[in-house]
């Protein structure tokens, strides 16, 4: 099996090597281009197709990947979840890029943190690990909007996924910067890429003929040149297909096998055969059951496909965690929100602890790996750390004071039009809207995707995509009508053009539209609780106020380990460490623990924030074990 590897030369020419890279990785922003020793700027083939083989350079080569997302795993952990990868005996990391969180307002990029995306694919290169590469620009991914930036849908006329002339020049501009990055460490240029993917799953969508032959130029046009290929589900493999580009499948289930063998040879003749994605589990949805697939049907399915004659990528092989708000959401029969851990049931866990799937895919890679595997390394530690009680307390309507000024506006605004943000609108997290009222009556309007209607500052109710209306009761003058509006996740797969947030249109009583609004972007990023003075806080009263922010300390004596945080009592909102944003909880289930990786707190006091929309509970818990709840086997 070829393994990350360079061909034998002189010990001068490996030192020299190891200097490049160490300099690399010390010196991040260096431009190491030119540095790269020239034999390895020398390869010839790169990975190939060869009748029914892939070929790396001369040599037959199988593709056993694993996918592992850097934005949903804290850089400090990259090297322990891909050390984990190698000793499962995998030699290929694959990863999508997420467009929304490298381009969060137009031509301002981010590629440092735990964006780094250079950083991950070179650690990988570290690791013994070759790199698929899956740059979108819709990954789909489970991750809002499919990873496409939410000030896209500012243009009203907009047709995602096409070569509608807003899209496309939005996706030339980006990838411009991306490639920049992304060239240099294909396998031709001494890096570990040796696979692009073209786009995600279009036959699914297949709006557009020209849209996927523009999607491959744009790449090529900017120097891509290893090995391109589509990946598609069962339904849209035939619409996918692209001419030049090899074809790959996704799929579970051991009944849809046959593809392999008769469907993929029926669309592209004699070629090597590739299962881009075998689901090893899958998302949960706020509201459902938390999803399982059984270890040994994994092991069945994932030798069939090998027996099968082709190579596979575990998708997922580590899942993560939808930290902050960048969760995504299905809407089919009915919408369904993706809750914030991204376990998936995968082969480690959220944490990156090792499961039976794990242990039994490393006997099996093992066994026909023709070399020893490296041994698992050590998991990572958890603790408990002692229950706190927030001690301070701020109530929404005492903090506005201390936010930008809200935009007024004679009608709604929804999140991704709003004048905030460089003219980029707000991508994430709550809208505020107030207007004034003078009579009682049914309400009405689109809210995007939960609105939680207030009078004055009583709550009254909910609005949302199953209630449509609530009753506004019998007040006495003029009124304070507030609605505080939440982006739960825009759909990351389907139709995807109509996911603005926010009041969608005019919001009516009796009827008739209500003007003249007040519109606060609650977006709960670092920036925005900095304007919190410590003056604003006070202790926490008898019977607060909501919706709140509650602030407490959490004392770490020792390293700082690994935990997890247990909100019982806690209704919904969402959790902020030392200015990270761990994600939404929801007492709806099924997850009833946030991941807190030990990497995001400090030893001494770490600083705790909780938003909560309806009601407090006593105490914030912590254990040493999850609790995604209520398991459900997967069909």
């Amino acid at each position: 099996m070829t393994t990350w590897s360079v061909p034998r030369r002189p010990c001068r020419a490996f030192g020299l090597l190891l200097l490049v890279i160490l300099g690399f990785l010390v010196l991040r922003r260096l431009d190491w281009r030119g540095l790269i020793s020239p034999w390895l700027r020398q390869r010839q083939s790169g990975l190939h197709t060869k009748d029914q083989n892939f070929m790396l350079e001369d040599s037959t080569f199988w593709i056993f990947g694993g996918s592992v997302h850097y934005f949903r795993v804290p850089r400090a952990y990259w090297k322990d979840r891909l050390l984990k990868m190698k000793a499962c005996g995998l030699n290929t990391l694959t990863t999508y890029v997420p467009w929304n969180l490298h381009e969060p307002q137009r031509g301002t990029f981010d590629f440092s943190g735990n964006l780094d995306l250079e950083a991950f694919v070179l650690l990988a290169a570290e690791t013994g690990l070759w790199v698929i590469l899956r740059p979108g620009p819709y990954i789909c991914s489970e991750i809002d909007l499919g990873g496409l930036p939410s000030w896209l849908l500012q243009d009203s006329g907009m047709r995602l996924r096409t070569t509608y002339k807003g899209f496309i020049e939005a996706v030339d501009l980006y990838f411009d910067h991306l490639m920049s990055r992304v060239v240099p460490l294909q396998y031709k240029h001494g890096g570990p890429i040796i696979a692009v993917q073209v786009e995600n799953e279009y036959g699914s969508y297949n709006r557009d003929p020209a849209y996927m032959p523009r999607i491959r130029r744009a790449l090529e046009d900017r120097g891509i040149v290893e090995l391109l290929l589509t990946s598609d589900n069962k339904d849209g493999l035939r619409s996918g297909v692209l001419d030049g580009v090899l074809a790959t499948i996704n799929l579970q289930s051991l009944h849809d096998l046959q593809l392999l063998t008769t469907f993929l040879l029926n669309v592209q003749g004699v070629q090597p055969k590739m299962v881009m994605e075998y689901w090893t589990g899958w998302f949960d949805s706020w509201g459902g059951p938390h999803n399982i697939l059984d270890s040994s049907e994994v092991l069945k399915t994932v030798s069939a496909i090998i027996d099968a004659g082709s190579s596979i990528n575990l998708y997922m092989f580590h899942g993560g965690t939808n930290f902050g708000f960048i969760n995504g959401a299905m809407h089919f029969d009915e919408y369904k929100s993706d809750v914030t851990s991204y376990d998936y049931d995968a082969v480690l866990t959220e944490a990156g602890d090792y499961t039976a799937k794990f242990f039994k895919l490393r006997e099996f890679f093992g066994s026909i790996s023709g070399s020893p595997l490296p041994p698992p390394p050590a998991l990572l530690p958890k603790t408990a750390y002692e229950s706190l009680r927030p001690a301070l307390y701020l109530s929404l309507w005492d903090a506005l004071q201390y936010l930008d000024k809200p935009t007024n506006s004679e009608k709604p605004i929804n999140m991704e039009n709003l004048p905030v943000n460089n003219g980029n609108g707000q991508s994430f997290g709550y809208t505020l809207y107030e207007t004034t009222i003078d009579s009682p009556g049914v309400l009405s309007g689109i809210v995007r995707d939960r609105g939680q209607v207030f009078v004055n500052t009583v709550s009254i109710g909910f609005l949302d995509y199953k209630r449509k209306k609530i009753i506004i009761p019998l007040i006495q003058g003029y009124t304070m009508l507030r609605i505080l509006v939440e982006n739960c996740g825009r759909v990351n797969y389907g139709n995807i053009d109509d996911q603005r947030k926010g009041l969608i249109g005019n919001i009516y009583l009796n009827n008739s539209p209500l003007k003249n609004f007040r519109i606060y972007s609650l977006d709960m990023t670092r920036s925005f609780f900095q304007r919190f003075t410590s003056s604003a806080w006070s202790l926490v009263p008898e019977a607060p106020v909501y919706p709140a922010f509650f602030l407490g300390a959490l004392p770490v004596a020792l390293s700082p380990l690994d935990t997890f945080m247990k909100l019982e009592g806690w209704q919904k909102g969402v959790v902020f460490i030392n200015g990270q944003n761990l994600g939404r909880y929801w007492n709806i289930g099924p997850q009833e623990t946030l991941y807190l990786p030990g990497a995001w707190l400090d030893q001494g006091i770490n600083q705790v924030i909780v938003f909560e929309e309806k009601m407090a509970g006593p105490m914030l818990q912590f254990s040493d074990a999850p609790r995604l709840g209520r398991s459900q086997y997967l069909n």
